[in-house]
């Protein structure tokens, strides 16, 4: 069923190269067979979580098969509570952004839309593969088709801006792929499970590796100070790249540190936990300082990012449940909330091919209904309760205070982090105001027209999970809480043996 769901956007990408040897490929059947494979993707996902069993901690619907034998590498999928809400998420944000292009793009169709598809099963990959080698293929697989996304489809400075993420994600691998080779030599196999039961063999050199791990996650979150490619690939990158961006890239970051870092390297995750919280709070206040800054709304959403993931990462190292709970729940929240803010920017530079908040004021006016689904979204952003971002900043802030990771006082790193949720409503609010607010005294503000079917029914699909999330969490927390609970008894326990 996995290796299935994985694999089947591919077979859309090839249907969509086949078809101009049957003389049938037009723009319009290219993007109808994009989108209802996406849709069909996204239903695959549906089937594996109907399937999906809450109370089971370890992997579920595994996949193995012998691979490269002699050097220990295995085909291996699986699904646990720390990955059915990232593949989730990977194939709704994907259907979103591939139907959101249907406008958009108008050059080159056929190879953006079979670029989106592969895109898509790099991610799903990186989220099932449960070998190393596997996940490392995927990991560097979802490089290229977002690679040419930004540097074909992007804005002016896109070869600046795809040049800069593939080389920054690329470097940070390579220290990824040293760890990857000593643990798989040492081990004699690179499955996952079998390398966390014999972590014994290389615990002597779990500092080194991970901070191997950590460099090459870091990067792809972004942890301050590896931030830098961030802005200027949102930036740059056509209006569904940087839904897929914001709403499942970065997430892969995250996801790297709960799926191999704390579970390879427990001691060694115990030990930097303070280092990375602090890193964590830095980026918090400084992209929210930097947010307010701008004057670009595309470049204000990209360096609220910063801030946002800079919460994940502290509920990653509160290391308990509810720190890790909160951390994967926002995850989920960050890529709804930003990947629709990013649509609705895109929605705006369509028609007036601007994003200077000096260039709008009064939007309000003409546009009621894109007003409206913009303040929910901004005030989702913010944190504001009854929506989603409050219930995984919440959580992720009891899993703080709380922690015993974070040394004797850990309402100190929580305290700090606060300040984000503060500024996040300062610099959101400021951007709806010059926005949305004030008089409408441009003349090509005055002929925009408001959101069309199509716009409103993928508006509409974010904001079901964006007050679902916020009114009612507890399933979700459900699908995780098993595996979490293990996660974190195996890492206290190994910190506990370790730490005198």
């Amino acid at each position: 069923m996995l290796t299935i769901l994985t694999f089947f956007p591919v077979v859309g990408a090839l249907i969509i190269l086949a078809l101009k040897l049957f003389k049938k490929e037009t723009d319009l059947l290219i993007k109808q067979l994009a989108v209802g494979f996406s849709v069909a993707t996204f239903l695959l996902s549906l089937l594996v979580l109907a399937q999906f069993d809450m109370a089971v901690s370890g992997l579920q619907m595994v996949n193995r098969a012998a691979w490269i034998p002699s050097w220990g590498i295995s085909y291996l999928m699986g699904v646990d509570g720390l990955s059915i809400l990232m593949v989730l998420l990977t194939t709704f944000i994907s259907m979103l952004a591939i139907a959101s292009s249907w406008t958009a793009i108008t050059t080159q169709v056929k190879s953006y839309y079979v670029f989106m598809l592969l895109l898509e099963a790099g991610m799903l990959g990186v989220f099932l593969a449960q070998d190393l080698f596997l996940f490392y293929i995927f990991w560097e697989f979802t490089l290229i088709p977002m690679y040419f996304l930004i540097g074909i489809w992007g804005g002016k400075n896109r070869i600046y801006a795809s040049i800069k993420f593939f080389l920054y994600t690329m470097a940070g691998s390579l220290l990824m792929l040293l760890a990857i080779l000593y643990m798989g030599i040492t081990n004699g196999t690179f499955a996952l499970p079998d390398l966390i039961a014999g972590r014994e063999a290389f615990a002597a050199a779990q500092n080194w590796l991970f901070i191997g791990f950590a460099i090459a996650f870091a990067i792809k979150v972004p942890l301050f100070p590896f931030h830098s490619w961030l802005p200027d690939a949102h930036t740059e990158a056509p209006t569904a790249g940087s839904i897929i961006l914001a709403g499942v890239l970065l997430k892969m970051g995250t996801y790297g540190f709960m799926r191999f870092n704390l579970p390879l390297f427990p001691e060694a995750s115990y030990q930097f936990a303070p280092t990375i919280a602090v890193l964590a709070i830095i980026g918090i206040i400084y992209g929210a300082i930097v947010s307010f800054a701008q004057k670009d709304v595309k470049k204000l959403v990209a360096y609220s990012s910063i801030s946002h993931l800079g919460f994940v990462m502290l509920g990653i190292f509160a290391l308990n449940e509810a720190g890790l709970q909160g951390a994967i729940l926002q995850g989920v929240n960050h890529g709804l909330s930003t990947g629709a803010l990013f649509f609705l920017v895109g929605v705006i530079y369509e028609q007036r091919h601007t994003r200077m908040m000096a260039d709008f004021g009064g939007l309000w006016k003409v546009m009621p209904v894109f007003a409206v689904t913009s303040l929910i979204v901004t005030l989702s952003s913010m944190g504001l309760p009854g929506l989603n971002g409050f219930v995984g900043e919440f959580t992720i802030l009891l899993g703080s205070m709380g922690s015993t990771a974070l040394g004797t006082r850990p309402w100190i790193y929580t305290a700090f982090a606060t300040t984000g949720v503060i500024l996040a409503a300062v610099y959101l609010l400021w951007m709806y105001q010059n926005v949305f607010m004030g008089p409408l005294d441009k003349e090509e503000n005055k002929k925009l027209r408001d959101m069309n079917g199509g716009e409103l029914a993928i508006m509409l699909s974010f904001l079901l999970f964006i007050f679902w999330i916020g009114i009612a969490p507890s399933a979700y927390f459900l699908l995780m809480d098993s595996t979490v609970a293990k996660l974190v008894a195996h890492v206290m326990a190994a910190a506990t043996v370790a730490m005198p």
